[in-house]
């Protein structure tokens, strides 16, 4: 959303998520667009050559060669995703003028440990002292709280800071100087977006003297952002739902706007997990939404097996639930069927984890091409 908004408020903008889908590429954006092969090359070939006898990761490695494109790029903003809690995380090597966490849940709790204040703790130090520092989540751990005021970051809480309303039509956005009326709702999908998007605003707010953002931008970029994967709804029919959920959390928020989307006879799963993630945690969210498992194994080191998966659905799906399991080699696979056996009424949710998803959209898009256009 950040993104969005600042490229429609005419800035020059960088971009940096990970993991991708289908490109390497679509780790970097600038102005939208994906960085060409040749650009990475040279970035990937300059860090080569600079890190002498330095061991460094693939994250490692990929982060300072995009990092130098962007220094190269000469940008307005650049907004950068942090995962894997924050505290040791590659990117917080940048020192950002704004920092965002969103929501705090347990996942990856073998590195950051197993309770939220345990993951809050990691994720507060992404905040600098003197600097924003922006918590979207309504229910804050005292331990972000607590990092927050002890290195003297300007702390900024959802409720307290920044909040919003809003009806069927619009909502609104109130910060602690600034006000946005008759604002659309996101393009993405998902009940949660309005708390996405008054985090978004509350840093617009908090950066507004150096990167100041006009009503008209912030509609604009409201109504053009998309990200792939994320509750992203397929045209045609059956009705295909993409979501990366790969968390208990992300998939509570799946199983919302799965209800949220209307009437659908019969609900068709295409899953796969990886197996050092919470798959029963996963599938108790969702189970009482889905009427026939198509579960596909995953590759890789940390891939599952299928049957080892549908053990856990059977496990985890509720003794209420009549529904249908069937095991495949494949995503791929899993995904044939579930199109050949789903009704045109039917709705069909691929889940579980970013290979997952990845691999059905490669089915559906044989060519592999890019959901953007790249640079040279």
């Amino acid at each position: 959303m950040l993104d969005s908004i600042l490229r429609a408020a005419g800035y020059r903008v960088g971009l940096y998520t990970s993991p991708h889908l289908l490109h390497f590429n679509e780790r970097a954006r600038i102005d939208g667009e994906m960085a060409g092969d040749a650009a990475l090359i040279e970035q990937f070939e300059e860090v080569e050559s600079a890190r002498d006898n330095v061991s460094l990761t693939y994250f490692e490695f990929s982060t300072l060669a995009i990092l130098r494109l962007f220094q190269r790029a000469k940008l307005d903003a650049l907004v950068l995703e942090i995962g894997l809690g924050g505290r040791f995380d590659t990117v917080n090597l940048v020192d950002a003028d704004c920092a965002i966490v969103t929501s705090i849940d347990l996942d990856h709790t073998e590195y950051l440990g197993p309770t939220r204040e345990h993951i809050g703790f990691e994720k507060a130090h992404i905040y600098r002292a003197g600097r924003p520092a922006i918590c979207a989540d309504p229910q804050p751990p005292q331990s972000l709280l607590d990092v927050a005021k002890n290195m003297g970051a300007d702390l900024w809480l959802f409720g307290r800071d920044f909040n919003y309303q809003g009806d069927r039509q619009q909502w609104s956005y109130g910060g602690r100087a600034l006000r946005r009326n008759s604002l659309p709702y996101p393009a993405l999908r998902g009940a949660n977006q309005l708390l996405n998007a008054s985090g978004a605003l509350a840093a617009l707010e908090a950066l507004s003297a150096r990167l100041p953002v006009s009503q008209q931008a912030v509609r604009q970029g409201l109504l053009t952002v998309e990200i792939p994967a994320r509750f992203q709804v397929l045209p045609g029919r059956p009705t295909v739902i993409l979501d990366v959920a790969h968390n208990p959390h992300a998939a509570s928020v799946l199983a919302q706007n799965l209800d949220s989307m209307g009437f659908f006879p019969v609900t068709h799963a295409v899953f796969g997990m990886l197996r050092d993630k919470d798959i029963a945690g996963v599938v108790a969210r969702v189970a009482q939404r889905v009427d026939h498992w198509y579960i596909g194994s995953t590759p890789g080191a940390r891939g599952s097996r299928a049957a080892d998966m549908a053990e856990i659905v059977r496990a985890a799906r509720g003794a209420g639930r009549n529904s249908t399991i069937e095991t495949f080699e494949s995503v791929t696979a899993a995904y044939a069927a579930a199109i050949t056996r789903a009704a045109p009424e039917d709705r069909i949710a691929v889940f579980g984890s970013f290979s997952t998803v990845a691999e059905v959209m490669r089915e559906r898009d044989p060519l592999n091409l890019p959901r953007y256009r790249a640079s040279p």
